[in-house]
């Protein structure tokens, strides 16, 4: 992670794969981490009925897909940005 401070602007930089595996290794189990890939339905079927039925398989398939960065993106940036605390696409 980068910081970079800009008139009166925090900068951070993060590598969006380690951003990834960190958010679907702590909170993947509740949806959490597709939330954040912008897929909502599946962001609220996950934890209340998805990770039951599969007795934890999903999450667990969803952390191998990060830690081979088999992930979609419309930018082709391995960087997120954060400007004061917030994304900045």
């Amino acid at each position: 992670m980068d910081t970079v401070y800009d008139s009166n602007a925090k900068i951070n930089t993060v590598n969006k794969h380690v951003f990834a595996w960190i958010c679907n290794f702590l909170v993947g189990g509740f949806g959490v981490d597709r939330f954040i890939r912008g897929q909502i339905g599946l962001g609220l079927f996950k934890p209340f009925i998805g990770s039951w039925i599969t007795l934890g398989i999903w999450p667990f398939v969803d952390f191998v897909i990060a830690l081979v960065k088999a992930y979609g993106s419309n930018n082709h940036s391995n960087e997120l940005t954060f400007i004061n605390g917030r994304y900045a696409n």
